[in-house]
């Protein structure tokens, strides 16, 4: 209780200077800085910053958590849901905490909006780090109905539902959604083999205040698409002219993280470049709280 209410006045402070955001920080402002950015839209920053954040921080990171405008604890019936509202909160963050370079941390979604100010804004950025993260969303929606399609593939009740969702609009909340439904029906975000770590991790943050403040906003993705232009998109290309501009980028993925294909994997390594790659084994798409202790530690090994 005692942590919540901390938390809820550090919000209040926040709204104080003009900025509807959900922000906290862990560590040493002397440290090197790194902002966690979330998935979406619709996600929030509760799973990582009830179970790695403070962890990160004591590998000697100053670590900055945050939920973008209008997800999660960050309210804003206005949000827009674009990237460049993203940037703008991003761009705050900097300003906020006296920022001129940090390392951005991506999760899932959160792999575009940081790839995306990146190659906007390569001089705010030391480096980049995709951690089971988007990249070619359409060739990502591909694999997930290519592969449950050959999974049923004697059931026509199970291909006709698939059938139907491959029609939908494929620039739309809806097709996305159905995507992502039928991965999370067949398991394609859990790792096979829970260890008893990811199993005191997972139910820690259960039983958290975290948890409680889990907040998902159903209407981000739809206000997403109605409003973002680029909603369908492959960032290689982006990814490869940050490389150029001396941006480091570091790629870290689940082995059994099912909805990236093995031809994505291959693609996202062969980018990054063997020693900025790491590949878990019995680990799928939260990674850092599915095999935290090779997650932290490849993290460290990269930065510090």
């Amino acid at each position: 209780m005692k942590k919540l209410l901390l938390a809820f006045f550090f919000i209040i402070s926040v709204f104080a200077n003009g900025q509807n955001l959900y922000i906290k920080t862990y560590g040493n402002k002397k440290e090197k800085p790194l902002i966690f950015i979330h998935g979406g839209p619709s996600g929030n920053s509760t799973l990582f910053e009830a179970t790695t954040a403070q962890k990160l921080a004591d590998l000697g990171f100053y670590v900055i958590v945050y939920d973008r405008r209008g997800e999660g604890r960050s309210a804003d019936p206005d949000a827009t849901f674009t990237y460049a509202e993203a940037f703008q909160d991003l761009n705050a963050i900097y300003k906020k905490y006296n920022l001129k370079k940090a390392t951005l941390l991506a999760h899932s979604f959160g792999g575009l909006v940081a790839t995306l100010y990146t190659e906007k804004y390569p001089q705010n950025v030391n480096s980049l780090i995709l951690a089971g993260a988007l990249f070619s969303q359409q060739e990502t929606y591909d694999h997930i109905l290519n592969s449950v399609k050959k999974k049923y593939e004697a059931d026509s009740e199970q291909l006709d539902k698939i059938s139907s969702v491959e029609k939908l609009h494929k620039n739309s909340a809806k097709y996305r959604k159905a995507c992502f439904d039928l991965a999370s029906e067949n398991g394609y975000f859990k790792m096979p083999n829970s260890t008893q770590e990811s199993k005191k991790l997972y139910a820690d943050y259960e039983a958290s205040g975290f948890f409680k403040t889990n907040i998902r906003n159903k209407n981000a993705p739809l206000l997403f698409y109605q409003n973002e232009k680029q909603n369908n998109i492959d960032t290689r290309p982006f990814l490869k002219k940050i490389k150029s501009q001396s941006v480091s980028i570091y790629a870290i993925y689940g082995k059994n993280d099912d909805i990236f294909s093995d031809k994505q994997i291959s693609s996202i390594k062969n980018l990054a470049g063997e020693n900025h790659f790491a590949l878990l084994e019995n680990c799928s798409h939260y990674l850092f709280v599915d095999q935290q202790n090779e997650f932290l530690s490849q993290i460290k090994k990269w930065l510090k």
